[in-house]
């Protein structure tokens, strides 16, 4: 993730232990920092016993790291295993480590990365690695479950340096919509009084004020830290993003999660999950109070064909389960009765039932409300939103939402006053036509854009949009057959190519494709092109998509990243064209 590291009094960060931790911390994390240090397997030496392992636990230490080129002397060294293992590169790691560290807790075996094939055993019994470990200048713990507290641990050093409260957190997963929905999140909320903040792909930080991030869902550590800073900021709430990948990998554990929201589920991710099933595993874990114990509501979007596994963990977790939903006909909490859509917005009336849901007696309410966001799918991102809202009790005059203390009118007034994610649904001005920036990446994302701009469409619908390189290939033709269902005419280009050929990206794009569509397809590997092409093709009754980079200000070709902001070279191909 690309911030600033955030400790706390930096310039005089107090020394701690892992005992100090313990003592000062709750009981849930000093029952689990205890069960580490009593059943972790030192490495470091060939000594076994209690007093070997109970030392570890009073070694002084200044901070933690994930990362071995940032460490400093006395820091302790977090080792943490890829999604593919480089072995050669762990060995690598934990050597140059264990030359500045205090000490090191491994997630993966120290005996295992050092060994060598066939390593004989000495006269003692003790391989040469096991050796090679107890010469090493400072202990290494093998803890295989540390991510099970890792974010835990983080904060407790935080907290201990200056202890602070952290925000209440409102998590969003699902394919698409996190985005948008944490930022209407922290805007709601901030527009009715409470103070608040987002992390997630399009930044982390306070409105108006966002720092960039490469990833939507940090590591362990630059969550801990951000939601540490946030806390000293006096931020109330905190909108995040959860990504399948940050779920899986247990990045957000610690964080005092209270407010869960999901989305939908459409295909992403396939080089990563081996399939869709273990990608809705990955989500439903934000559900889950096992994996979050702070959790009071969970928040489900019941058009989705994958809610059903988040709706059951929910249920288990006895969690207070509101749903939304665009169809009149649901019984959800809350419901889009009618939507009006156009260019400038959205009017919809919004339905709320919480009968069932909370204590109180039967009353469905139903209200207008006026949205600025474009698009019928972020009817949808709003709904989810206002929930959120809801469940924080901004808006309730007790501290337990029911149909008689909720007062959505609140929320309505703050709806009018919105603003869309930036890259999401994004109008570019322009004298004639309408040109817009969007961040849809998956064939439903892409789908749902054409869908809610077709309606509008008095001339043709433009689509100009690739596929990134070394990422899950399946997807590439999904992409092109979207794009030609929804659109009029299609421009196929470079997105994120990374190491492939966009040449070759592009084939891949065109496989089944007719001699129908061919015709309506033109193809421009450079992205710059592309956009001046169909600026200077679309007429001034058509609708343009630039659809695939959205908030993205750069193209990665071949590692490194390049200046390319889609909305930037969008504005310069229309001045140029004289259309601004």
């Amino acid at each position: 993730m690309t911030m600033p590291t955030l400790s706390p009094n930096s310039a005089t960060v107090t020394t701690a232990t892992l005992q100090q931790l313990i003592d000062t911390s709750d009981n849930r994390l000093a029952q689990q920092l205890t069960a580490m240090i009593a059943t972790s397997v030192q490495q470091a030496s060939s000594q076994s016993g209690a007093d070997q392992i109970q030392s570890v636990a009073h070694i002084p230490f200044q901070q933690f790291q994930l990362d071995s080129r940032q460490l400093s002397n006395n820091d302790v060294f977090i080792l943490l295993k890829s999604h593919n293992p480089n072995y050669q590169k762990s060995r690598h790691y934990l050597l140059q480590a264990a030359e500045k560290a205090a000490f090191v807790l491994s997630e993966m075996d120290p005996v295992a990365l050092i060994s060598e094939a066939n390593t004989p055993l000495n006269m003692n019994g003790e391989s040469n690695a096991q050796q090679q470990l107890a010469a090493l200048p400072c202990p290494i713990l093998y803890v295989p479950n540390i991510r099970d507290f890792l974010g835990s641990l983080i904060q407790a050093y935080l907290q201990y340096q200056q202890p602070v409260t952290l925000p209440k957190v409102v998590a969003v997963t699902g394919t698409n919509g996190k985005t948008t929905i944490s930022q209407l999140v922290a805007q709601l909320t901030q527009l009715t009084g409470m103070s608040s903040a987002v992390m997630g792909t399009a930044g982390n930080g306070r409105l108006g004020a966002l720092v960039q991030a490469s990833h939507t869902t940090g590591d362990a550590l630059a969550v801990q830290q951000f939601l540490y800073q946030m806390g000293t900021e006096n931020a109330e709430i905190l909108a995040l993003e959860a990504s399948s990948h940050g779920l899986d990998q247990q990045r957000l554990q610690g964080v005092p999660v209270s407010i869960a929201i999901y989305t939908n589920l459409s295909r992403d991710h396939l080089d990563y999950h081996a399939d869709m099933e273990e990608y809705a595993s990955a989500k439903a874990k934000l559900f889950d109070k096992a994996h979050f114990p702070d959790l009071t509501h969970a928040i489900i979007n019941v058009d989705d064909e994958h809610a059903q596994i988040m709706l059951d963990t929910a249920t288990a977790s006895d969690l207070t389960v509101w749903t939304y939903s665009l169809e009149p006909a649901t019984s959800a909490t809350f419901v889009a009765a009618d939507i009006e859509p156009s260019l400038q917005g959205v009017k919809i009336s919004l339905r709320t039932d919480f009968n069932d849901k909370t204590v109180g007696d039967e009353k469905t309410d139903i209200i207008e409300i006026i949205s600025p966001l474009l698009g019928r799918f972020n009817v949808a991102n709003l709904l989810a939103a206002i929930a959120a809202a809801v469940a924080t009790g901004i808006v309730t005059s007790t501290e337990s939402a029911t149909e008689s203390n909720v007062d959505i009118g609140r929320i309505a007034t703050a709806v009018t006053q919105l603003q869309g994610a930036v890259g999401r649904m994004q109008r570019v001005p322009s004298n004639d036509g309408c040109f817009i920036v969007d961040y849809a990446h998956t064939p439903d994302a892409l789908s749902q854009v054409l869908a809610s701009l077709k309606t509008h469409c008095k001339g043709q619908l433009w689509a100009v949009f690739g596929c990134g390189g070394d990422r899950d290939a399946g997807k590439r033709p999904l992409m092109a057959q979207a794009g030609l269902t929804g659109a009029d005419q299609v421009v196929l280009t470079a997105d994120n190519p990374r190491t492939e050929d966009p040449n070759a990206i592009l084939q891949d794009m065109q496989a089944g494709m007719s001699a129908e569509q061919y015709q309506r397809t033109h193809i421009e590997p450079a992205r710059q092109k592309a956009i001046k092409y169909v600026v200077s093709q679309a007429g001034v009754d058509d609708i343009v998509v630039i659809a695939g980079k959205g908030h993205e200000t750069y193209q990665e070709i071949n590692n490194v990243r390049y200046d390319f902001d889609d909305s930037v070279i969008l504005q310069q191909a229309l001045d140029k064209a004289g259309r601004i």
